[in-house]
């Protein structure tokens, strides 16, 4: 019951703040231009600071080197998700302007605003070095690679004379770059001024509710009735909801029985945070690239709500595989 009043109160609040842009959009508040300028805010100011802030408030060099072994299971999972992805895109042949987006369903997830606050509801505090294994992970899969995924697939690019040459700006997108700069503040174990904490955490801070409401300036312009399941939406949802955690339960049963065990609350909370909802920016990436944004914010709106069902039913497949299954596993492997 905890986990479903707290998966709850999450998406809520998500919810209502996607209600208000939509609101303020359908009501004119909102000009043609503000949707291109908060996508500009967000990407290039506010994210950067704000995983810039989030490294260094909730790592240090000890934990960074205590969390790479569960790190190395992480990146496994994210691998071996990109796989799948990448296949099932051409096996149900996802058309341009979506692959990308289909992709980054499948492999990264909303860790920070929706995970983290249900990991510390879920598990308490003490879970908080396990989510950051995540959390780490997550945040390079999504901006060293995801984000290529989503900018090659460009639609506009297909009949470019240019399509063949590198665009060398977007090697390292300011997200990323926040990050980088990050953990080499850290390795080299540099002070950070308190003011410039306080402010990049202020600034950093908009990037959630502008991103919600940036969705319900696109919900608006689409019109609700772009909410639907068509198939590339419920394989995607499948991908996030089904296929991911079963890749990391999958990966953690298989390292338990090589002798490499990944003990009870970092593995409930791998598990946990590789089935959250898509990322909030989602839509805005791939609206930068000129992708399908009514699919990107379908998928990111309808994973949020699903999400609420979600995580009951995978606290108690977590508790089978981990303890049942897990069980009945080692049997086998004695028995053999």
């Amino acid at each position: 019951m905890n986990a479903f009043l707290t998966s709850v109160s999450s998406v809520a609040e998500i919810v209502l703040v996607i209600i208000l842009g939509y609101f303020l959009r359908r009501t004119k508040k909102f000009d043609d231009n503000f949707k291109g300028s908060i996508s500009f805010l967000i990407m290039n100011v506010a994210l950067p600071l704000s995983i810039f802030v989030s490294v260094l408030d909730n790592l240090n060099r000890d934990k960074l080197v205590s969390l790479s072994g569960g790190l190395i299971y992480v990146l496994i999972s994210f691998a071996l998700g990109y796989l799948v992805a990448w296949i099932l895109v051409k096996v149900l042949r996802v058309r341009k302007g979506r692959q990308g987006t289909f992709i980054n369903m499948f492999v990264n997830a909303n860790t920070i605003f929706i995970g983290l606050p249900l990991n510390m509801a879920l598990f308490g505090k003490i879970s908080l070095p396990y989510f950051l294994i995540y959390y780490v992970a997550n945040t390079v899969s999504t901006w060293a690679i995801g984000v290529f995924f989503i900018s090659n697939d460009d639609p506009t690019k297909s009949d470019s004379p240019d399509k063949k040459q590198f665009n060398w700006k977007k090697l390292l997108p300011a997200p990323l770059l926040g990050f980088l700069v990050a953990l080499v503040w850290l390795l080299l174990d540099l002070p950070l001024p308190k003011l410039v904490d306080s402010t990049f955490s202020m600034v950093g801070g908009i990037v959630t509710p502008l991103s919600l409401i940036y969705i319900g300036i696109v919900l608006a312009d689409a019109g609700l009735s772009s909410i639907h399941f068509d198939r590339d939406t419920i394989m995607a949802l499948i991908g996030r909801f089904v296929i991911s955690p079963a890749i990391m339960i999958g990966i953690i049963l298989t390292f338990k029985n090589m002798g490499h065990p990944i003990y009870g609350l970092e593995s409930s909370s791998l598990i946990i945070q590789s089935a959250a909802p898509g990322l909030a920016v989602l839509p805005i990436l791939v609206g930068q690239s000129h992708g399908d944004v009514e699919y990107a914010t379908n998928l990111v709106t309808t994973s949020t709500i699903l999400f609420v069902i979600v995580v009951p039913i995978l606290m108690e497949i977590i508790r089978f595989c981990l303890i049942s299954l897990g069980s009945l596993l080692s049997e086998f492997k004695l028995l053999l």
